[in-house]
């Protein structure tokens, strides 16, 4: 209005022009509003706080409880009868049988054929977060992350052992995840749907009391939840690899050094460590394919991939089967 590009302001029951006795009320007016709800944001604020102490429940009742309706028993909330069973039931597969997040959701839509109040399946981050929440227990922050708790009137589904445990187990199965390399992941493509091959491993308690540990590759499912591709335990996708071994392109150079530098290790530690003045020389014929077989029986993680990253063609993993990709 002072540089004269607006020369008036109408609303349904006042007119403000451009003057300076006009445009002085328009503040007043504008101060009062913001100050009206600024005051309004702290008093609803304070009424949370207060119905937070007396261990209500303020918004929308989580999965496997459901909101009370009368005005006399408002923010309080009661047990779902359909639903909290299986919230429980979600606790203990991840504490006891250790499931996964996918295995929990694939169980929950096919198996039970479970759905939210919205008649909506239940998502993987729905799952996370509900494997999260300690109001199942008894307790709740509010606001989030603010290290306010609180102590709610409602019926736990679960106790606080289990929640525990349940959370020691996904933080343990997370850990496992960030650092655990496996030789042949993301290295094949599913037959399928084309998604990458993931692996996990698995322990299984023998009778002497020992553990045996099993490591299997199978679609990561990240096109198509439903690929019906089996799993494969890691010697018997060796075994596949090495089938296939003659037929696969690979970098001559990069695997003919590889094969060198190895031998004058070898020469290396036969003159410092046993002594011996003999040496085995590079032949110029060396069996890249066979260095590589050993390489796959043998080698390492980080040699493996370094192997199979000097492949040139693109393999297909398909019922335990592993083809070359037809360009």
């Amino acid at each position: 209005m002072d540089s004269g590009q607006l020369q008036d302001i109408r609303t349904f029951g006042q007119r403000f022009g451009n003057n300076p006795s006009e445009k002085f009320l328009l503040m007043i007016l504008g101060s009062q509003a913001k100050l009206e709800n600024d005051n309004r944001g702290i008093n609803v604020k304070r009424g949370l706080r207060t119905r937070c102490e007396m261990g209500l429940w303020a918004g929308p009742a989580p999965l496997g409880y459901l909101t009370q309706n009368r005005m006399d028993k408002k923010c309080q909330v009661i047990i779902d009868p359909q639903r909290a069973p299986v919230i429980k039931q979600i606790f203990e597969k991840v504490t006891y049988e250790h499931y996964s997040g996918r295995k929990i959701y694939n169980w929950l839509k096919h198996e039970l054929n479970f759905y939210t109040r919205g008649n909506k399946p239940l998502t993987q981050s729905g799952i996370f977060r509900t494997l999260d929440n300690p109001f199942y227990y008894g307790v709740f922050e509010r606001p989030k992350g603010s290290g306010n708790w609180y102590t709610g009137k409602h019926v736990p589904i679960i106790n606080q052992v289990l929640f525990e445990k349940a959370q020691a187990q996904l933080k343990r199965d997370k850990i496992v995840r960030e650092n655990h390399e496996f030789s042949f992941t993301k290295l094949f493509t599913c037959g399928y749907c084309g998604s990458g091959i993931s692996a996990e491993e698995k322990w299984k308690l023998l009778k002497d009391g020992t553990h045996a540990k099993y490591i299997y590759y199978s679609c990561s499912r990240a096109r198509d939840r439903n690929c019906k591709n089996k799993y494969i335990r890691e010697e018997e996708l060796i075994t596949e690899l090495i089938k296939i071994l003659d037929k696969i392109n690979i970098n001559e150079l990069g695997m003919r050094q590889k094969l060198e530098d190895e031998i004058a290790r070898f020469n290396i530690f036969r003159r410092s460590v046993l002594g011996s003045t003999d040496k085995i020389k590079n032949r110029e014929d060396m069996d890249i394919t066979n260095y590589a077989k050993y390489i796959l029986k043998e080698g390492s993680v980080s040699e493996k991939r370094e192997l199979l990253g000097n492949l040139r063609s693109r393999i297909v993993y398909k019922d335990k089967t592993l083809t070359l990709l037809k360009e």
